[in-house]
């Protein structure tokens, strides 16, 4: 306690204050901290590379550790005050959370599916995902879309709020930075499939719990947006354990089955083409699913935050 306010009032209020704040304002502008880690991880990739994993490991560990290391060190020096506590909360929960952004590309393809604008849907889709979408249709590119607002609503808000609600500012600057390199290099190219073993790893563990609350959330929010509660939970728990992804089939899944779609399918990377597995057994989508599908992602980054500081608040 501090005076007559619980500790974990302070983080609460933060966790709800920074959904506001990523929903009112978006990303912070220039300087974000995010492409800030970004700039420190490509100097110390330089510094310790190897075509090794355990030079990821411990590329890994210094990158995540210090970065938790120093969200203890902002969270005890917080602590002095609830009010204090929760606005140094609010800051880094805006600083980490990127449901306004993957809104906003969501609904430009939408727009942009919708008006049969196919080259420059194709040229946009590069801001949600890494595929190559040189040959894609509209089906294609909706179809990509939605997989991808669903992935990124996992990884980008329900994630770092779970993390945030167990372990306040250490948990939403380790997972961001833990998540970042996975995207940096923790993909399977000749480069990082082995110096990239280690932050996709453990990128994976950290999503085991989220990806699982996010798929549980979207069967709750499916009936807001028009979608199937019932289709969200049966298709999560027949399709997702297919996807090559401990996490990302969770709530793709889940999305399939709340929208009535089908996704998965032939997907490309550069040079590399993956058959996924079909999740869910309905028709294939289209831009009018991509707007829902991001109106749930919406709808879930709301519930989550609520979530998360209600957990906070008990804890």
């Amino acid at each position: 306690m501090i005076g007559e306010v619980p500790v974990g009032a302070g983080r609460a209020v933060g966790l709800l204050l920074g959904v506001a704040a990523d929903a009112a304002f978006g990303d912070p502008g220039r300087g974000h901290p995010v492409a800030l880690f970004g700039r420190v991880a490509q100097s110390l990739e330089k510094a310790l590379y190897r075509d090794r994993r355990a030079a990821g490991v411990v590329y890994t560990g210094l990158l995540v550790g210090g970065t938790a290391a120093l969200g203890v060190l902002v969270e005890r020096t917080a602590r002095r005050g609830p009010v204090l506590e929760a606005t140094a909360t609010g800051v880094v929960t805006w600083a980490v959370l990127g449901g306004t952004s993957l809104s906003d590309e969501g609904a430009a393809m939408a727009r942009l599916l919708e008006a049969g604008e196919l080259e420059a849907a194709r040229e946009r889709l590069g801001n949600l995902c890494g595929r190559d979408a040189a040959a894609l249709d509209g089906q294609g590119l909706a179809r990509a879309t939605v997989e991808s607002v669903a992935e990124n609503t996992s990884d980008a808000v329900v994630a770092p709020l779970v993390w945030g609600a167990i372990a306040g500012i250490p948990g939403l600057v380790g997972y961001r930075a833990a998540n970042t390199l996975d995207a940096m290099v923790g993909h399977k190219s000749p480069r990082y499939r082995e110096f990239g073993w280690a932050p996709a790893r453990f990128d994976d563990l950290l999503n085991l719990l989220p990806s699982r609350v996010a798929a549980v959330v979207t069967a709750a929010c499916a009936p807001v947006v028009g979608g199937s509660a019932g289709g969200a939970w049966r298709t999560w728990r027949r399709d997702a354990s297919a996807h090559p992804s401990p996490n990302a089939g969770q709530v793709e899944a889940a999305f399939a089955g709340a929208l009535e779609i089908r996704l998965g399918g032939r997907t490309v990377y550069g040079d590399v083409a993956e058959q996924r597995p079909m999740l869910g057994e309905g028709r294939t989508a289209d831009a009018g699913d991509v707007t829902r599908g991001v109106e749930l992602s919406r709808l879930i980054g709301t519930v989550t935050g609520a979530l998360a500081a209600a957990t906070a608040a008990l804890r």
